[in-house]
């Protein structure tokens, strides 16, 4: 990335680039942002800081910096931690007399640092906060240098990353005190997103002074354990994502203790001490700090999150006893409000809007309609509508998804009911699911290998392309029952009143019983909408690790899946798959080891589905 005070370097920004972002994303890939959205944060810096020596901008984002520089003083400080480690930060000081809010924005993690969302920064001086934006220690794009050595860029902070440690509390509340002493702000509220969102949950539960007013956090994490690690499976795919993104080398990134840990976690090893680093590291550890102090709390999170999956969020959310909301979106991390923190988009990126909503009401002072708002707003898969666009062959939203409202968490589900795991009709190969227990039976498959039933085809881009209307389509007959063990249900009558034939609203559960010739495995539990023509969408799925296992005797097991909001439409099926395998996760599945599952007397297999 290059330095925005020399604008030679930076391409200017075309209206079909931003279009293009808007309508795809910001994420290329796990671990690559579009070019396009890192060389307009750099002309937005460039020509908000007056070093553009040409337009790099279109003519409303020329006006928007413009409008800005006249109501407000631009900076690009350094504030020194207590330790000394020198953090790269930004501010916009609204020239004023009259005290103002002040907005803290924690960068995410991307090699990009505070300056990815200076679109962002520009709309809420607008909205009249002062803005400060910093990026947190270690984060950024740091290159070796040939014959050795390092450089950083501009936004890059000094010293190692903490991940949301103690260190990085402390940061926050130094970050706190310089926006005092500068601003010398009315209130102080913190917003982020991914990394900046944990980092802001956890700053607030720990400001010695108990400064921060309150707090947006999206895509944010509950427990960054349980995002680890759970039910004695590592989500190994996330961590490799998240360690490869840092914007340089490991060695340089962190330091040795937590270089071990990183190392220990992918070997499986000591993973008592991997856990107690997550638990300090949770917002859900510090729920009594920030009920005490009553920060007002803003959580998104998605259905489909890879990174910090969603039911961690969710019983974080329960437990606050402040005023709080929670948004509840299609997709994967970060894509439903990333690209609205990063470009314009030709109406209101609702995401973003609302978030900005919340600062208004509870720093800003502002009459709005938040205190009407249901705590509680889920978005419901796949209630869009869409077009087929001629030229990329991708689905385009016509009209948005559904949203729910729904005064708690508690209020989503309204009833439950039981899907019993059958044997074999007479023509199926698969199992059935139906509405009486079924004892007596068993199915077997081999473990071991990965099958095209799987969760995600990547990190974060399958659940961006979910939330841009394109969801990811599997052909169940591609699901090699060698591997795998199915179940499928008839097709569903219509709902009443017209309504989808199941209205799935809450955290699914699975029991089943379970042998292997091995004293260890690894189930994968993926439950799928399989429309008349054989396709399938994913509803939601969790992995569940047994060990100490003894070769051919039955353990009995349950275990969540993750919470959706999930419309079956009439005449589709409920299919049910389990594996032993999955690119996310890790397994101690015996590669040729023979799983059974079945269903006895009294333990009969079923499937609970959340209705609402």
């Amino acid at each position: 990335m290059s330095n925005p005070q020399d604008d030679d370097t930076i391409g200017a920004v075309t209206a079909a680039q931003l279009a293009e972002i808007a309508d795809r994303g910001v994420y290329t890939s796990p671990t690559s942002i579009d070019p396009a959205a890192a060389h307009l944060a750099e002309a937005l810096v460039a020509t908000l800081s007056g070093t553009a020596e040409r337009t790099l901008l279109t003519a409303d984002l020329q006006q928007l910096t413009e409008r800005v520089r006249q109501a407000a003083t631009v900076g690009f400080p350094w504030i020194t931690a207590d330790d000394g480690v020198r953090l790269s930060a930004h501010t916009i000081r609204l020239r004023t007399t009259e005290p103002r809010p002040v907005v803290i924005v924690p960068a995410g993690w991307t090699p990009f640092g505070w300056v990815l969302f200076e679109y962002t920064y520009l709309q809420l001086a607008l909205r009249g906060y002062h803005v400060l934006a910093y990026t947190p220690r270690g984060i950024g794009l740091t290159l070796r240098i040939p014959g050795g050595g390092y450089i950083d860029s501009p936004f890059t902070s000094g010293g190692t990353i903490d991940v949301g440690g103690p260190a990085d509390w402390a940061d926050g509340s130094t970050v706190i005190g310089y926006a005092q002493r500068h601003f010398n702000p009315s209130k102080i509220a913190f917003l982020g997103e991914s990394y900046g969102s944990g980092i802001s949950q956890l700053v607030a539960a720990h400001d010695p002074e108990e400064r921060v007013d309150a707090v947006v956090a999206l895509s944010t994490w509950g427990d960054l354990a349980d995002s680890l690690y759970q039910y004695d499976t590592r989500h190994l795919a996330a961590v490799t994502a998240l360690v490869n993104f840092t914007g340089g080398p490991v060695e340089r990134k962190f330091d040795a203790a937590t270089q071990q840990l990183l190392d220990d976690f992918q070997a499986g090893r000591n993973m008592d001490d991997v856990v107690a680093w997550g638990k300090e590291r949770a917002p859900s550890s510090y729920v009594e700090e920030t009920n005490a102090r009553g920060v007002p709390t803003f959580i998104s999170n998605t259905w489909h999150e890879t990174l910090f999956p969603v039911n961690e969020v969710i019983e974080l959310f329960d437990r606050l006893t402040v005023p709080k909301h929670l948004n509840l979106w299609i997709g994967d991390h970060a894509a439903p409000e990333s690209a609205g923190l990063t470009v314009p988009f030709s109406g209101p990126n609702v995401p973003v809007e609302e978030a900005f909503a919340w600062l208004d009401q509870h720093v800003l002072g502002a009459d709005n309609d938040v205190p009407g708002w249901s705590p509680v707003t889920s978005q419901i898969m796949f209630t869009y509508r869409t077009r087929t666009d001629p030229e990329t062959g991708k689905n385009v939203i016509t009209e948005p998804a559904v949203r729910e409202h729904r005064p708690s968490w508690g209020d989503v589900t309204t009833s439950t009911e039981r899907w019993y795991l059958t044997a074999a009709a007479s023509a199926s190969r698969d199992g059935g699911l139906g509405i009486e227990p079924e004892t007596g039976w068993q199915r077997e498959f081999t473990a071991g290998q990965l099958t095209e039933a799987t969760a995600v085809d990547a990190v974060i881009t399958t659940g961006q392309a979910e939330w841009n209307g394109n969801p990811k389509s599997y052909a169940t007959d591609k699901f090699d029952r060698q591997y795998l063990a199915v179940w499928t249900g008839d097709p569903l009558p219509v709902g009443r009143e017209g309504a989808a034939a199941r209205r799935i609203r809450g955290i699914p559960e699975l029991t089943l019983t379970v042998r292997s010739t091995a004293d260890s495995t690894t189930l994968v539990a993926y439950l799928f909408d399989v429309s008349p023509d054989n396709t399938a969408r994913i509803v939601t799925h969790e992995p569940l690790t047994l060990t100490g296992l003894t070769a051919g005797q039955d353990r009995t097991v349950t275990w969540k899946l993750q919470a959706a909001g999930y419309d079956v439409a009439t005449d589709h099926r409920l299919m049910l798959v389990v594996g032993s395998k999955d690119q996310l996760y890790s397994d101690a599945t015996v590669d040729g080891s023979t799983t059974t599952i079945t269903s006895p007397e009294g333990k009969a297999s079923h499937l609970t589905l959340p209705l609402g």
